[in-house]
């Protein structure tokens, strides 16, 4: 981990650099993993700042971690559901993700939530799994007619 890595609650201003973080991490961490159809596909679903912002309301809790610039995200919903993990490709590899989790994971049990649960990338799922996340199931679906999938993973509290 980079010893310059904070992790600070979200703000407004975040949202366009946040939208562009996971369109990014998508584009050229997910290429890794999956095919360029895929990658498109997913990167369609990029949110957008405004879309992001909104989210806000629903009381979920987004942590943004900053070295010297936005480094990564994560969104944790009120049940422990993580809806959202981007880390910048700069920064992948440098522990963003694992501090982001882990500082997710002592937050969850303030809501309620005895478990955390996600649904993520091929990419993702060994960050997860080396943190003591089970595999549930593989998930098949389409996005924009492109087959693609991800893993179920959960971790109880």
């Amino acid at each position: 981990m980079t010893d310059d890595l904070s992790v600070r609650p979200y703000r407004p201003d975040d949202a366009a650099a946040l939208s562009a973080l996971y369109e990014t991490s998508v584009r050229r961490l997910g290429a890794a993993d999956y095919s360029d159809a895929q990658i498109e596909a997913w990167a369609s679903l990029t949110p957008s700042a405004q879309a992001l912002d909104s989210r806000m309301g629903d009381g979920r809790t987004r942590l943004v971690a900053v070295t010297d610039d936005l480094a990564g995200f994560i969104d944790l919903e009120a049940d422990g559901h993580i809806d959202l993990l981007y880390v910048a490709p700069a920064a992948a590899g440098l522990g963003v993700a694992r501090t982001l989790l882990e500082t997710a994971e002592a937050l969850a049990p303030l809501t309620g939530a005895g478990r955390l649960y996600a649904e993520v990338s091929e990419t993702a799922r060994p960050v997860f799994e080396r943190l003591g996340f089970s595999v549930v199931a593989r998930r098949d679906f389409e996005v924009a007619g492109v087959p693609i999938h991800n893993w179920a993973v959960e971790k109880a509290l």
